[in-house]
C-alpha cells in the first residue's frame, strides 16, 4: 500500500502547508524589516520610512540619544521592568507556594476570587487607580507603575504557578521534613529550583510588560522626567506639529533589543516552562 504523503494529494497538502507558513512568516517579519529599515532613514517624515532606505544613515539613533529625552525614558522604563520582575516573581511565588501546599480556611474562595479578577482588563480598572492612586501621593511615579504592573500581572501568575507546583509531587516534601529541613529550606532548595523554567517564563513576560505598557502609564504619569518609552515615543507622532517617524523607528528598535537578548538567552527555559504548563496548568 502506497503512503498517502508520496501521492498527489499529500504533496499538495504539503505544498498548502509550506505557502501558508512562508506567508505567517512575510506578515510577521515584514513589519520588523521596515521598521529597522525606517530607523534609517534620511530624514524624519513619514514617507521615508520604508523597509529599504535610499541613503540610510545612523542619525536618527544620535538624534534619539542626544537630542531627546530617550535616555532617561528608557531608564524609567528599564527600572520599572526589573522591579516589575522581582516583585511579581517574589510574590507570585510565594502565594503559589501557598495555595499549592497548605490548606487553611477560605482557600477555594480565594483562588476563585483571583480566577475572576484575572478575567477583567486592566484599563477598566483606570480610573478607580487613579483615584487611589490620588490619595496616597502615588501619581506621576515609577512606584506607582510598578504597584500597577505587579498587581496586573499577580493573578495570572498566581495561577500560573500553583498550577505548576502541584505537578510537583509533594513526596518531596514529606521526605525533606522527615529529614529535618524546615518550610523555607524545602522551598529554597526544592521547590524553586524544579520551578526554575516556569519561573523563568513568568519573570521574562513581567519583564517584558512595562516596555508595551501604554494605557495606564498615560494616565498615571505627567511629567517629561518620569515618563516610559511608550509615552515617550508616541509623543512623537501623536502631536500633529511633530512627524518624526524615523525617530519613533529608532526608538521602538532600541526598546526590541533588551526583550530580544533576554528571549533568545532564556529560550530553553521559556519553552520549557510553556510546554510544562500546558500539561500540568
Amino acid at each position: 500500500m502506497k503512503n498517502k504523503r508520496n501521492g498527489p494529494s499529500g504533496k499538495w497538502k504539503t505544498a498548502l502547508i509550506y505557502l501558508e507558513l512562508i506567508v505567517m512568516a512575510v506578515i510577521i517579519i515584514y513589519p520588523v524589516i521596515w521598521i529597522i529599515g525606517s530607523s534609517f532613514g534620511s530624514s524624519k517624515g513619514l514617507a521615508n520610512a520604508t523597509a529599504i532606505p535610499a541613503n540610510p544613515t545612523f542619525n536618527n539613533y544620535k538624534d534619539l540619544l542626544t537630542n531627546t529625552k530617550f535616555p532617561i525614558w528608557y531608564m524609567n522604563t528599564l527600572k520599572v521592568a526589573f522591579a516589575n520582575m522581582v516583585c511579581g516573581v517574589l510574590l507570585s511565588t510565594l502565594g503559589a507556594y501557598a495555595f499549592s501546599r497548605f490548606k487553611f480556611k477560605g482557600k477555594k474562595a480565594s483562588l476563585l476570587s483571583i480566577l475572576i479578577l484575572q478575567m477583567f482588563p486592566t484599563f477598566l480598572t483606570a480610573i478607580a487607580v487613579y483615584m487611589l492612586f490620588l490619595n496616597f501621593g502615588l501619581l506621576n511615579s515609577l512606584t506607582g507603575l510598578i504597584v500597577v504592573g505587579v498587581a496586573a500581572q499577580l493573578p495570572y501568575n498566581l495561577w500560573l504557578l500553583k498550577g505548576y507546583l502541584d505537578g510537583i509531587p509533594s513526596s518531596f516534601d514529606e521526605a525533606a521534613l522527615i529529614d529535618g529541613a524546615s518550610r523555607t529550606q524545602i522551598f529554597a532548595r526544592i521547590i524553586l529550583p524544579l520551578a526554575s523554567p516556569m519561573l523563568t517564563f513568568v519573570a521574562v513576560t513581567q519583564f517584558a510588560a512595562p516596555w508595551m505598557d501604554f494605557i495606564l502609564p498615560k494616565l498615571l504619569i505627567s511629567s517629561e522626567e518620569k515618563k516610559t518609552v511608550a509615552i515617550g515615543l508616541f509623543s512623537m507622532i501623536s502631536d500633529e506639529t511633530r512627524n518624526e517617524f524615523t525617530l519613533f523607528a529608532a526608538g521602538a528598535v532600541l526598546v526590541a533589543v533588551p526583550i530580544a537578548i533576554l528571549y533568545i538567552a532564556l529560550q530553553k527555559y521559556l519553552i520549557n516552562g510553556l510546554t510544562a504548563g500546558g500539561d500540568k496548568g
